[in-house]
């Protein structure tokens, strides 16, 4: 799947690039967690805190471990049996058990994101009147949950308590959203979490030209945009459609388009 870009249009400015890929979610409640890994591929770790890998020697050669800002990256260049690892928090000192073992494959696997006390955390967040984790931006965590809803596995989609779907109140065709393209865009989807709503747009190219997509050519008073990816194929290949998310601030996308003109009858002149 392509990357995913946000780019705020108003006076805020949120970059954020990631991949809008099924992630495997893991809690931590002092049981070592399993990681498998594919041979030559390599699996990212979200861990969101600073750590230390404690690798036992047998794994000289073996395995490649990096970690940076909460995140750990490994690769297995041999097969491996069942080995545990020691992540401990740079800040606190926790211990983090993985259990790998690594075994030839085709396919990479998805990046894995572990929770630590994931009921204490659930709690305090139901009981905030904007219950984002920590260190997110709103509007990011908007959009990355509105993009797994609609491309992830059920299974593998984070939690945002208090996020909420709404009912779409614009069903048809936007033409004044992105009216220098021939795009056709069709809302399909809003959620709302405190004062943003991040609306899901599908647009769709009807030309032959490929489309370079640009969030300063949209339309409309937007706090944020995203698209799914960067481009539209010409119209009937397999990339002339995609996913726009159009968050605001304050009131949903109806508020933030610019309407069409109503047209007049003749009977209105005079």
């Amino acid at each position: 799947m392509k990357r995913i870009s946000t780019l705020g249009l108003t006076v805020a400015l949120i970059l954020w690039e990631a991949a809008v890929q099924a992630v495997e979610l893991m809690h931590w409640e002092r049981l070592p967690l399993a990681v498998p890994l594919v041979i030559n591929q390599e699996r990212v770790v979200f861990i969101d805190e600073d750590v230390r890998v404690g690798v036992p020697s047998t794994l000289t050669g073996k395995l490649r471990v990096q970690s940076t800002g909460g995140t750990l990256y490994l690769r297995a260049s041999d097969a491996i049996a069942p080995t545990r690892l020691q992540l401990q928090s740079v800040a606190t000192g926790e211990v983090i058990l993985l259990d790998i073992a690594a075994t030839p494959g085709d396919q990479p696997l998805e990046p894995v994101r572990i929770l630590k006390n994931a009921p204490a955390q659930a709690a305090e967040a139901e009981s905030s009147t904007v219950p984002v984790p920590a260190r997110t931006p709103i509007p990011v965590a908007l959009t990355r949950y509105a993009a797994q809803s609609l491309y992830a596995p059920l299974r593998t989609v984070e939690s945002l308590p208090g996020v909420r779907r709404l009912p779409l109140k614009l069903r048809s065709e936007l033409p004044t959203l992105l009216p220098s393209e021939n795009v056709s865009s069709t809302p399909i989807a809003t959620w709302r979490l405190g004062d943003y709503w991040v609306t899901a747009v599908k647009l769709r190219n009807r030309g032959s030209e490929t489309v370079q997509l640009d969030p300063r050519r949209l339309q409309a008073k937007l706090f944020a945009a995203a698209f799914q990816h960067a481009f539209l194929g010409p119209v009937g290949s397999a990339e002339d459609t995609t996913i726009a998310y159009l968050v605001t601030r304050g009131a949903g996308l109806e508020h933030a388009v610019l309407l069409p003109p109503v047209a007049r009858g003749a009977d209105d002149e005079g």
